[in-house]
């Protein structure tokens, strides 16, 4: 039995499911009409942005395809290449678009649910993330299906390779080039949705909380809709479309390595089968997920982790039956192989967790340095980023030697490189819940918000501020999820380049032999600017939030002064305004990352040749995977320090200490939402798109 028909049923299964959690998401009641006047405020604003996002963006994809379409024109590239870039984009922009319709329309009703029962909340609010989770992986399993299913055919009737070893290796090697679109589609979504989000929030915060010390989600606070927005855009669509490129990206990139590794058509058939255990497995995971009514964060994480621990669970145990069945017992290390991915994802998510969660010691002590001012709390909040590096890098470091020589690198190198792809597989085969528990995160905050604007009972705010709580640590950890991803995604795409580059070498392209020694000047050069890369990315993204906020600030304090009534709660605050700058200022300001991103190893392949990029990829994995840890940790420990004061310590709400640890959170927004999560794209874009211009660079580049 051909065991690759398995994926298009995964991705069937993936999709009716999440139809199926859609429709009872839906069938829940709203509420009252305020609450459906708050949510529809907020659907508008959303669906306006992705629509003046997707807009810009397809002047790019067009622009991108008329480029490819050339270069295919001129023998660098096939014709399949275009094409494939344009669906890359398309099912990652609509796996975003779908999980940002569905966590607006569940907003409402998971704080209608709460006013029933704590675990009613978590349901609704969980389910409307499962349906991100199995969207994202349902289309990403139905685009690789189409390309792999047409490409068997293709060089199977049309144009017809009698060697099973070439027709594989023409496969993989048009199927891995797809991977840009998506890569690209991710990155508008990220940075975009990021800049968005994190201005209305550090707007709303510094104007609201600290100048006029209102409460958080209050609904005299003009920036307070434009917040809730920012949720979604941000941290839905732009999540969902950041894991769909590092799930189709780990797939494609470690079918790739199998051709290499000289396992042909049955290398390919265990990743591509893995991802539909991972939907099955994620499936049974989600019934799994139940609570009680006692609002604690250590109860309601507990009811998480049963879903996903189920899942993981059972993939382990069904892997070993597939590798032994397809691979045999000779190559059984390719199980260890994905065992290692598998438990390095997890504990990043534990220890992620430990260093963002308010209920450990880290974020505990981060907390109580604000009671010395902002200065204190903002010098605790990155040295925590920093420390917090060394065991998810340790991990992964783990997980790298441990999978290489499990798939039995030491006999065969290629073997090796394939053992780390099939790990980066085996630590996203539980994608689909993995992406639900992190999804969930902003429903439960827009839920929080809508109860506060729309003066539900003090029951019910209490319900949705553990569930907010809960969604701020399963954000943490899903972004500490995500980056240990990216970087075994990234490390098996440069593999990947590699290997094409040889691949069009052997084909006649050039006369060219990789030197990858650290003397080697182009590498030198190239891990230069690669490290650099991540920083200037940084910079960039974190300067376009400053920008917006301050634009926010300016029209949050003038509304405040001149809108008579406002702060009494008489008039209403004009909300459109500040949804219009947050959404006008995010599609200005994502182009410079964008096209540094794009442009860089493009120029410095042109300049340096194939061995330049070869060290811009590996400088930029490093610093970036390193940088976005450090990001993503201190900003989400400077979260939940604030939450902790807010929970009656340390002078609770409206206190010195709070104040200073909202300085601290609002520095924090665009490290974990912004600048952090779009270094996860970083890394793997670039290597992405330094496979699909290799060959115009190998024939074209200067330093000989």
């Amino acid at each position: 039995m051909d065991l690759t028909i398995l994926a298009p049923v995964g991705s069937i299964i993936a999709l009716l499911f999440a139809g199926y959690l859609a429709y009872s998401v839906i069938k829940q009641s709203e509420g009252t009409d305020k609450m459906k006047s708050i949510a529809q405020a907020v659907r508008k604003g959303a669906n306006a942005y992705l629509k003046r996002q997707y807009t810009g963006v397809a002047l790019f994809f067009i622009a991108m395809f008329i480029l490819l379409f050339i270069l295919a024109s001129l023998k660098y590239l096939t014709f399949f290449v275009p094409f494939a870039f344009l669906t890359g984009g398309f099912f990652s922009g609509l796996s975003g678009f779908i999980g940002m319709k569905i966590a607006t329309a569940a907003n409402s009703r998971t704080a209608n649910a709460s006013r029933t029962s704590l675990n009613s909340g978590l349901r609704v609010a969980f389910s409307s993330g499962a349906v991100m989770g199995l969207v994202v992986v349902g289309l990403g399993l139905l685009d690789l299906s189409i390309w792999f299913f047409f490409l068997q055919w293709y060089y199977g009737t049309v144009d017809v390779i009698a060697d099973a070893a070439i027709k594989i290796e023409k496969i993989t090697s048009a199927m891995l080039t797809f991977g840009m679109g998506a890569s690209s589609m991710a990155l508008f979504a990220r940075v975009g949705g990021g800049i968005f989000t994190k201005a209305a929030d550090v707007g709303a915060d510094l104007v609201g909380k600290v100048e006029a010390g209102i409460p958080e989600d209050d609904p005299r606070n003009p920036a307070v809709i434009a917040d809730n927005v920012g949720d979604n855009v941000g941290d839905v669509a732009g999540m969902g479309a950041d894991l769909y490129e590092s799930y189709v990206g780990s797939i494609v990139s470690t079918s790739a390595l199998a051709v290499a590794a000289g396992l042909g058509m049955e290398g390919v058939t265990i990743p591509m089968t893995m991802a539909a255990i991972g939907v099955l497995a994620s499936v049974v995971g989600t019934f799994f997920v139940r609570s009680g009514e006692k609002a604690e964060q250590s109860v309601l994480l507990k009811a998480l982790r049963r879903g996903t621990y189920t899942s993981s669970i059972l993939i382990a145990i069904i892997s070993f039956f597939l590798v032994r069945s397809v691979l045999g017992m000779e190559h059984i290390g390719v199980y260890f192989a994905i065992l290692s991915g598998l438990v390095g994802g997890i504990l990043i998510g534990f220890f992620t967790e430990y260093f963002t969660s308010d209920s450990y010691k880290p974020t505990k002590k981060l907390a109580g340095t604000s009671l010395t001012g902002p200065a204190t709390i903002i010098i605790g909040g990155i040295a925590l980023g920093m420390l917090s590096t060394a065991i998810p890098v340790i991990i992964v470091a783990a997980a790298i030697l441990a999978s290489f020589y499990f798939a039995g690198g030491a006999a065969e190198f290629n073997m090796g490189l394939y053992g780390i792809g099939i790990s980066a597989v085996g630590m996203l085969s539980t994608l689909g819940i993995t992406l639900a528990t992190d999804a969930y995160g902003p429903v439960a905050d827009n839920a929080g918000g809508i109860a506060e604007m729309a003066h539900l009972e003090p029951e019910v705010r209490k319900r949705t501020d553990a569930l907010d709580s809960l969604g701020n640590t399963t954000a943490a950890t899903g972004k500490g999820f995500a980056i240990g991803s990216a970087a075994l995604t990234a490390l098996a795409l440069i593999a990947a380049y590699k290997d094409q580059i040889e691949i069009y070498v052997k084909n006649g392209s050039r006369q060219f032999e990789f030197n990858m020694s650290i003397m080697n000047p182009p590498v030198l050069i190239g891990l230069f600017i690669g490290g650099m890369l991540p920083f200037l990315f940084s910079a960039l993204t974190m300067e376009a939030v400053g920008r917006a906020a301050q634009k926010i600030v300016i029209e949050v304090r003038r509304q405040f002064r001149e809108i008579a009534g406002l702060m009494e709660g008489t008039a209403e605050a004009d909300y459109a305004t500040c949804v219009s700058i947050c959404t006008k200022a995010a599609q200005k300001e994502m182009v410079a990352p964008a096209f540094v991103a794009i442009a860089a190893p493009i120029l410095i392949g042109l300049i340096l040749g194939p061995n330049g990029v070869a060290g811009l990829l590996a400088g930029a994995t490093v610093t970036g995977f390193v940088l976005a840890v450090m990001m993503a940790n201190a900003g989400g420990a400077w979260d939940n320090a604030k939450k902790h004061i807010e929970g009656g310590n340390h002078g609770g709400k409206g206190s010195d200490p709070h104040k200073a640890a909202v300085v601290g959170d609002t520095v924090g927004d665009p490290f974990k939402d912004t600048s952090g999560p779009s270094l996860n794209i970083l890394i793997k874009l670039i290597s992405m798109v330094s496979i699909v211009f290799g060959a115009f660079v190998l024939n074209n580049y200067l330093v000989k």
